[in-house]
């Protein structure tokens, strides 16, 4: 289906006592601000997002249009063609994109187990 980037976006406590946490895993900083609460950190292909006091929950992040650099690939399925893709296949979302809109945009759903999965994308 072509979903883009993928990583796993953490709720937590305190940004910089997980950060530091991740650190010693081998993660390094990749983008965001500790002082707005959130940062994404890589380690090889495996991205996590940290974000404090934004999600109720882990989630499950797919970023259509990115690498796992977060660079933009040139080709890529719209949010929206996927967004209509996963309707088709009967799959419920819980927020979605305007299909009449361009650029940015989100929705979310959850997996059979109440894990909360995100589409996102940025450009």
């Amino acid at each position: 289906m072509g979903s883009g980037a993928f990583s796993i976006s953490l709720a937590v406590k305190d940004i910089r006592a997980s950060k530091e946490f991740y650190e010693k895993l081998g993660f390094s900083a990749l983008m965001g601000e500790a002082e707005q609460n959130w940062l994404i950190m890589k380690n090889g292909d495996a991205v996590i997002g940290l974000f404090q006091g934004m999600f109720d929950k882990n989630v499950m992040t797919f970023n259509p249009g990115w690498d796992q650099d977060a660079k933009e690939v040139d080709q890529y399925r719209d949010i929206r063609a996927i967004q209509d893709e996963l309707k088709e296949r009967g799959i419920s979302l819980l927020s979605e994109v305007q299909p009449d809109t361009e650029g940015p945009g989100s929705f979310m759903l959850l997996d059979p187990d109440g894990n909360q999965i995100l589409f996102d994308q940025h450009r």
